[in-house]
């Protein structure tokens, strides 16, 4: 088997943002619109940044994200997350639309990141449905290919919330409306800033992974040659983001993505995938053994 060609290039590698996550819709009453009540108020963007804070501190969360994405078309991508150490992740995403249309997935579990191999690949890897890509961003295949899978570690691991973070720097952050998001009593704020402008802002950012995580956002936004972004973030009750709305427009088309968050606080379990149903990229692929069963005397 050519796995150095066949495995290593046609592995799991959705293109998408950070994050994204990526590393990020049902859209009906997420945007400003026309004769929306506006408030413009210097504390609007410290109300944002102290949700962003409070919801990047959450031990545990869910959120779901709809919307449209460059080259992938319509989406409709769940997430839980574990953010303390060991992170434990389970990104499952869905292209309605295009070219790459299909469901797959995204394990990380003790620092091990695993995708759903999907069509084809799966008699390819002698009948498995999963791939290990180790515990490193970058690695080389058993059959000598590079490859880098930091963004994709960094999409299924990451808390959108800190995509809110941009609306808390832009210049023109105000106060919309009270809303409500999935039953929930929420504030509406909205603004737009320039990519250029957020990555200048990153060196006032004192917490090093939180500025890290941002960066990472930022570079994968200029990859789809995006410049700008228009910003909308509903705040809860209890000071936490509830949902956040992104658009942009760059070299491959409209970017419009709405994180809903399900639920702060849970519990999350994520499992890796079981052994002898992962092909790893790093290793020889073993054929796969079946039990033998001993015929009745």
């Amino acid at each position: 088997m050519r796995e150095s060609m066949r495995l290593g290039v046609r592995a799991f590698v959705p293109q998408r943002v950070a994050g994204i996550g990526l590393a990020a819709l049902v859209l009906a009453g997420c945007g400003t619109g026309v004769g929306a009540e506006s408030s413009v108020d210097a504390s609007a963007g410290d109300e944002v940044a102290r949700a962003v804070e409070k919801t990047e501190d959450v031990t545990f969360l869910s959120y779901r994200v709809t919307g449209r994405f460059p080259e992938r078309g319509r989406i409709a991508d769940e997430a839980t997350v574990r953010t303390t150490q060991p992170v434990a992740a389970r990104l499952r995403t869905a292209n309605l639309s295009g070219d790459q249309q299909g469901e797959s997935e995204l394990r990380l579990v003790d620092g091990v990141l695993y995708g759903s191999a999907t069509g084809d690949m799966v008699e390819e890897m002698g009948g498995r449905h999963w791939i290990s890509y180790g515990p490193h961003a970058k690695f080389t295949t058993h059959g000598g290919l590079r490859m880098d899978v930091g963004g994709l570690r960094d999409q299924v691991s990451r808390n959108p919330a800190r995509e809110a973070a941009f609306l808390a720097a832009a210049e023109d952050v105000k106060r919309i409306a009270s809303a409500k998001v999935d039953g929930a009593d929420t504030t509406h704020y909205a603004g737009t800033a320039a990519v250029g402008e957020l990555r200048a802002s990153l060196d006032e950012v004192k917490d090093k992974t939180a500025r890290e995580e941002r960066r990472n956002s930022l570079d994968q936004y200029e990859k789809l040659g995006v410049d700008e972004l228009t910003l909308d973030v509903w705040v809860d009750g209890d000071d936490r983001i509830k949902r956040l709305r992104t658009q942009g427009f760059g070299r491959h088309g409209t970017l419009d993505l709405t994180f809903t968050f399900l639920d702060h606080g849970k519990a999350v379990t994520v499992r890796a995938p079981r052994a002898d149903d992962t092909a790893d990229l790093r290793k020889p692929l073993k054929k796969k053994t079946t039990p033998r069963t001993c015929a009745s005397p």
